[in-house]
């Protein structure tokens, strides 16, 4: 029998964790009831009590309880039913996890949840789901399903009743069906690479070469999110390599684009010391759209002098304004401190003819002479050990294509 685990407050959801519980243990399910309240005693015996929580987490109960300071207590709580839930992992005793609740409980509940492999079901039933600020939080870069619940699951009602029915064929449903997690590097060797629109011809033959060479690869949308995801899944040991197609996830974090990462980009595989080939394909733009943001002030728009720009504009929404080369020294002095640290090879390749759809020759972000002092600055500042290289070729063509493929493949042990 599969097992799965409920988070909850037992303080104050004891009643409908009871009902929830029982919905996944009649259809097959073990269950295992972990309690984080921080407020008093439980209402129902849980299976992990918050006083073995607490212990986890290096407090103390007692002293959680008398405490007013959230912001201190919750952490805690959190760190101690996340060593719990890792115990249970390790044992074979989680096959899914599962929580219900408003705010509060479903910041508890999913950070929970986030430190759990991509592939173990993760199901997460919230009256604050539909807060858009409140739900990119929730979820961040992690496989967690949630569900509306509408109503706020306070005591049991035939609305709440049918939330957690539902909430519990929800859980249960994908924990048989799922093959638990997704474990990393099978017979081939695995390569992850970041990708979009504007180098999509390049990103195309890579996956053919790479294919070819007998490579698997996943693509990952270089759209910040994607980004982070990607590092997320490096950091659990998933890959054996990385084509960083579209780094600009950092150069956008750095100036306010549309399409930031975080200030972590670009240092995960060098954490892990897979070998990584890069390109500057992104940092030729600034996604700063919608072009309404010029009429508001914003502060982008007034700091970069984004209106006095090359830009392209295929609609209101999507603006891509050229970088200049103050900005390219900005990326590179970031690039260089990030990839020094690598523990693993390190190639760079650069298109001289074009780095993106946009800034080849006859495009409308075409400007050579900005581009060009962007090899020899990051030259100066790159340890001898990480290879620049020029490649006399636009990079959406399969000359270029095939330099980074062949980069890749020097630098993997079969």
């Amino acid at each position: 029998m599969k097992t799965i685990v409920i988070i909850a407050a037992l303080d104050t959801k004891g009643e409908p964790a009871k009902f929830f519980k029982a919905c996944i243990e009649a259809r097959g399910f073990n269950t295992v009831l972990i309690d984080v309240n921080m407020g008093g005693e439980p209402s129902i015996p849980p299976d992990i009590s918050a006083a073995e929580v607490a212990a986890a987490g290096g407090g103390d109960i007692h002293s959680i309880r008398t405490s007013k300071n959230t912001g201190e207590i919750t952490p805690l709580m959190i760190r101690g039913a996340i060593a719990k839930v890792q115990a249970l992992l390790k044992a074979g005793q989680l096959d899914g996890i599962a929580a219900f609740g408003g705010a509060s409980g479903t910041t508890v509940a999913t950070s929970i949840m986030k430190s759990l492999p991509f592939g173990i079901p993760k199901f997460m039933a919230s009256s604050a789901a539909s807060i858009p600020a409140y739900a990119a939080h929730y979820i961040d870069t992690k496989d967690i399903t949630m569900m509306h619940s509408v109503v706020d699951i306070d005591g049991l009602n035939d609305l709440s009743i049918s939330v957690l029915e539902r909430a519990a064929g929800g859980i249960c449903g994908m924990v048989d069906a799922s093959r638990g997690a997704v474990q990393p590097k099978g017979e081939r060797p695995l390569i992850t690479m970041t990708e979009f629109k504007f180098c999509g011809e390049c990103s195309h033959y890579i996956q053919d070469m790479l294919r070819e060479r007998g490579y698997d690869i996943i693509p990952f949308h270089s759209q910040g999110v994607g980004d982070r995801v990607m590092d997320g899944l490096i950091d659990q040991g998933m890959f054996d390599g990385v084509i960083d197609l579209v780094p600009a996830g950092i150069s956008e974090y750095l100036f306010g684009g549309n399409r930031a990462a975080n200030e972590d980009r670009l240092e995960a595989a060098g954490r892990q010391g897979i070998p990584q080939v890069l390109t500057p394909c992104g940092f030729d733009i600034i996604s700063c759209g919608p072009l309404e943001r010029q009429e508001q002030n914003d502060q982008l728009w007034l700091n970069r002098r984004i209106a006095e720009r090359k830009m392209y504009i295929p609609d209101k929404y999507r603006v891509q304004a050229r970088t200049n080369a103050e900005e390219l020294r900005e990326i590179v002095a970031v690039l260089a401190e990030k990839l020094n640290k690598a523990q693993g090879p390190v190639i760079f390749l650069i298109p001289t003819q074009g780095w993106s759809v946009l800034s080849g020759k006859g495009e409308p972000l075409y400007e050579p002479e900005t581009n060009a002092v962007f090899a020899p600055y990051l030259r100066e500042r790159l340890k001898p050990a990480i290879v620049v290289e020029e490649v006399d070729a636009h990079i959406n063509s399969r000359m270029f294509a095939s330099a980074v493929v062949d980069a890749l493949d020097k630098m993997i042990t079969r």
